[in-house]
């Protein structure tokens, strides 16, 4: 009974059309990577060691993609080449140390909400790191090419805005509820360690920090896409740079973290941040996110980004107690609008690939019906001018 309803619900996603499959799987990855944004907050918050978090992330995400990849990949996975190690290697360092470095960092000196809202600028980013490796086309005498240029500049403005001014606290948890009360607002804990946003963050630099990081997930996403064509096998991308990206972090963190109680759990509530960001947002998420940028292209999953933010601001103020900034707000509205600028561009990019393919087969064609004919004529010509006189 179990196989025929693991078989009646494969039959039934496969009947969703791949297009639609794609729209899915995006959204549920954005409201995982939100539900990261917390997490790992909330794990700084309690002290856990940001070299030894990234650590545990990754075994976890390695022991939950090596079966798979080892049993489901057999037939499609290349001889393995020094140039495949060598490739493996680098998507580690820009999309595993570099872009989890990054974001740690990053995330200690700003908050979850305007850390989701600086990485709106991926698919910016990332559209003009496929441009450079042309991998897109930018056509600035059509309205599609100045669109992606246009929402370009629109999220580089929107990350300095972010970047360069913080402004003044535009909507505070606590504030809420300290002027209506005078008891202390409680934020949520996990025992006795508080998940309340922590003190003396250095703005600027956090923003600097996370900057880093988008360059590093851009890089990440172009440098996957040929990578892929040569090497097929989806997961086994996936946990060959889970292995790489490991081994890095595992050198890094032995040599800088002299703390030897670093390494162990304090509590359940450390336990469950570091699981929750091994099993979702690596595990599940390099899964997924690498089917789709397989299937999609990588500005197509770069343009969904702006969804963790209204998620994670959610998350943000009733777990953590996050307060709102003017210069995030503003900066995140400019990010938005330049992505939409260049997912506009895009769509109209398709659009006119379509319509220019549909006159090319409609020549091919026009051209192809004279020459059978003339041939067929030219085969049996008396044929047909008797059979027409008589």
């Amino acid at each position: 009974m179990a196989d025929l309803g693991s078989a009646s619900s494969k039959r039934m996603w496969c009947s969703i059309p791949e297009r639609m499959q794609l729209h899915v799987a995006m959204l549920a990855l954005q409201f995982g990577y939100a539900g990261f944004h917390v997490v790992s907050r909330a794990a700084l918050n309690m002290g856990v060691s940001k070299l030894v978090f990234p650590v545990y992330r990754n075994i976890i995400a390695l022991l939950l993609l090596l079966p798979f990849a080892y049993f489901l990949e057999k037939k499609e996975r290349p001889t393995m080449t020094l140039n495949f190690v060598c490739q493996f290697f680098l998507l580690a360092l820009v999309g595993i140390t570099a872009n989890q470095g990054f974001y740690l960092l990053g995330l200690e000196n700003t908050t979850p909400t305007f850390a989701s809202a600086i990485q709106n600028s991926v698919p910016a980013i990332t559209f003009l790191m496929a441009a450079i490796f042309r991998i897109e086309q930018v056509r600035l005498n059509r309205k599609d090419g100045l669109a992606k240029v246009a929402g370009t500049v629109l999220c580089v403005v929107g990350a300095t805005v972010i970047t360069l001014y913080k402004g003044p606290t535009i909507y505070s948890p606590a504030t809420r509820v300290n002027s209506s009360s005078n008891i202390t607002p409680q934020i949520f804990d996990f025992g006795s360690l508080s998940l309340g946003d922590a003190k003396g963050k250095n703005w600027t630099l956090g923003c600097l920090y996370l900057i880093g990081h988008c360059l590093s997930w851009s890089g990440w996403l172009v440098l996957q896409a040929p990578v892929l064509k040569k090497y097929p096998a989806r997961l086994s991308v996936t946990s060959y740079t889970c292995f790489f990206g490991l081994l890095q972090f595992l050198v890094i963190a032995l040599v800088l973290e002299r703390d030897s109680q670093a390494w162990l759990f304090h509590s359940g509530a450390e336990a469950f941040t570091i699981l929750y960001a091994g099993v979702v947002a690596s595990g599940i998420a390099f899964a997924v996110q690498i089917w789709c940028i397989d299937r999609g292209g990588p500005v197509f999953v770069a343009v969904y980004q702006p969804v963790q933010t209204f998620v994670v601001a959610i998350m943000a103020t009733i777990a953590l107690g996050e307060e709102f900034y003017l210069g995030g707000i503003i900066g995140a509205v400019l990010i938005v609008a330049g992505l939409y600028f260049v997912l506009w561009g895009k769509s109209e990019e398709r659009k006119f690939a379509r319509e220019q393919l549909a006159i090319a087969s409609t020549a091919e064609h026009s051209i192809i019906r004279p020459a059978s004919h003339a041939k067929a004529s030219l085969n049996q010509p008396l044929l047909s001018s008797s059979s027409e006189n008589v």
